[in-house]
């Protein structure tokens, strides 16, 4: 693609437009936008988007660029399909295109090739759907309420009792080489260490297809219509297609091509379990429904709907399996600022059953629908109600390991007011002295405070700036000494500040003549050039009378300090974690009493 080109889609683009397909934007000037930066976890917004001159810039994690820099950093794809994406976004013809070598070629190629097959699969299961072999799938999918109008929708299909069929119609329009990559098949490896004849990987299953976020077929679920072999071994119920160059099962959400549209406008996504839930909720009525596909949310999964919003009504399943994977999701979820409620629908079924037996209206009652939310409780009622279901009772030790059930989930919330709000529903529900949730919330806020970085003009700690002040001095300093071997033998003390990088890069190495040069990465350069730019109080200095020595000794006694502090809190979580499994917490106890003497000391 040439320069040209290239030229003529950035002039045309409207940046605001492109990225804010991808991310919340809020005007904040006559030409500039804010909104949370999609490089790097943060609550406040610092990302921002100047219309004029087409760039954007994090002032928290200092990526910057163009609208193509933006699209290729965010879908992880090269610069001529950054372009490709943002004319097609634009509308702009494309042209011929060209490769700036034969593997980036043979790379774009190959998924072509990929996104084609997949067409051509879904293509042939749909027919196969059709055939006089498919009865029992088509009886199946009408005995769960799948009309013809569903089917069309989602393009299900069904995989033939049949080992090489499927390969050997596919053959003739796609070379062994993509075959292979597809997934769609499996190979016997043979003596020799080689790959053997390709075989249909999905046989006597209905097929359920997984589109990337532009519609496109990349993966497959297939359901078995059978328990158990003809061997009576049993049958997985459902079989996915493994990672491939198109697919990544952590970071696509299915039916997200459908509903996101939906997701935008109404500000809030519906999550459910398994794909039949998430049609059967689609094809009622309610399009902003997605599904984790019967897998724990994933950090990729959770960014990618960030793009469209930050509210989520999660209904999973009401069995064991069901809430753990609510607990997990919601804790991640929780953690990225999304606003999470839940969903328990009556009688212990499945939203897709729950239709079926009781209708849309009824399921809108006790779903979120629209602007209406009846039966959806916080997460936090949610938890505790699971806290005084797994341990019911009001004795002691019920109460203990409630609490200890509820604390990883309060502390995730970055939130101080709701931390707050969620410890005292809690203690008043389970019937405990708050006193007890309060202190360790106090404990968990202050690391907390000390693992932020603050994107300001100084980002650096005094500790960090004592530290890196010992460290640019000439070798054989006795400050430089003192503070390269401690943080040498003790990488632990510091890898929770900002500046872990930077300080292990000059505790390792010989200062070189220009000290910037020793910084790993942008962002150190700017921290180490601030601190190195900035003159200390000499009034200040002269009066405590403290060599800079002392004050590298003093330094590292507050990290060491700080770094007991930390492994006390997390082996206080340990050992709730243990008393909740009930596993046996006898080293972790001695580990913290020993922690709690030397505190004390």
């Amino acid at each position: 693609m040439s320069d040209n080109f290239a030229q003529t889609v950035k002039q045309q683009a409207d940046i605001v437009r492109i990225i804010g397909d991808y991310i919340k934007l809020r005007k904040s000037g006559a030409q500039n936008y804010t909104g949370l930066c999609p490089f790097h976890k943060e609550k406040t917004g610092s990302f921002s988007v100047n219309a004029t001159h087409g760039y954007f810039y994090c002032f928290g994690c200092h990526e910057k660029g163009d609208v193509f820099t933006f699209v290729m950093k965010l879908e992880n794809i090269s610069f001529p399909e950054a372009i490709r994406v943002v004319a097609t976004k634009c509308g702009i013809p494309l042209p011929k295109r060209e490769f700036s070598s034969p593997e980036e070629a043979r790379e774009v190629g190959l998924r072509r090739q990929l996104i084609d097959v997949h067409e051509a699969a879904t293509q042939y299961f749909e027919a196969a759907l059709k055939a006089p072999e498919a009865a029992r799938a088509r009886e199946y999918l009408t005995g769960r309420g799948v009309t013809v109008e569903t089917i069309a929708k989602f393009r299900i299909g069904y995989a033939p009792d049949d080992f090489n069929h499927m390969r050997e119609q596919l053959a003739k329009h796609f070379t062994d080489e993509v075959l292979r990559a597809s997934g769609l098949f499996s190979a016997k490896e043979q003596s020799d260490g080689g790959q053997g004849q390709l075989y249909a990987r999905f046989r006597k299953r209905i097929t359920f297809p997984i589109a990337n976020e532009q519609g496109k077929t990349i993966a497959f679920t297939a359901r078995a219509l059978d328990a158990e072999d003809e061997k009576g071994r049993p049958i997985a119920k459902y079989l996915n297609s493994p990672e491939t160059p198109l697919y990544s099962k952590g970071q696509v959400l299915f039916n997200l091509d459908k509903a996101k549209a939906e997701i935008r406008a109404n500000d809030f996504a519906l999550l459910v379990e398994g794909q039949m839930d998430c049609i059967s909720v689609f094809m009622a009525g309610v399009h902003n429904v997605i599904a984790t596909s019967g897998t724990a949310f994933t950090e990729m999964q959770i960014r990618l709907l960030g793009r469209f919003t930050k509210n989520v009504i999660v209904n999973f399943d009401p069995d064991a399996a069901g809430a753990m994977a609510a607990e997990k999701s919601i804790g991640l979820l929780i953690e990225e600022g999304f606003v999470v409620k839940v969903v328990t629908l009556e009688g212990g079924l499945d939203p897709d059953r729950f239709i079926r037996e009781q209708g849309i209206t009824k399921y809108q009652t006790f779903g979120y629908y629209a602007t209406s939310l009846r039966a959806a409780i916080r997460h936090s009622d949610f938890l505790i109600d699971r806290a005084r279901h797994l341990f019911p009772g009001r004795t002691s030790d019920a109460k203990v390991k409630a609490i200890n059930f509820l604390l990883p989930h309060i502390r995730r919330m970055p939130n101080r007011i709701q931390r707050d709000e969620f410890a005292a529903d809690a203690a008043q529900k389970l019937g405990i002295d708050s006193a007890i949730l309060r202190q360790e919330l106090k404990q968990a806020a202050a690391q907390r405070v000390e693992s932020v970085r603050s994107h300001a003009h100084d980002p650096a700690s005094e500790t960090e700036r004592v530290l890196l002040r010992a460290l640019v001095l000439p070798e054989g300093d006795p400050a430089r000494t003192l503070a390269a071997e401690q943080l040498i033998q003790h990488p632990e003390w510091y890898e929770s500040l900002p500046s872990a990088g930077l300080l292990e890069s000059l505790a390792n190495a010989p200062v070189p003549s220009n000290p910037l040069d020793a910084a790993p990465d942008e962002p150190s350069r700017v921290l180490l050039a601030r601190t190195l730019q900035e003159t200390e109080d000499p009034d200040s200095a002269s009066a405590n009378a403290q060599s800079m020595t002392e004050r590298v000794n003093n330094t590292l006694e507050t990290l060491k300090y700080r770094q007991l502090e930390r492994r006390q809190r997390e082996l206080r979580t340990l050992i709730a974690e243990a008393h909740r499994r009930g596993d046996d917490d006898t080293k972790l106890t001695a580990e913290k009493i020993q922690i709690d003497r030397r505190l004390k000391e």
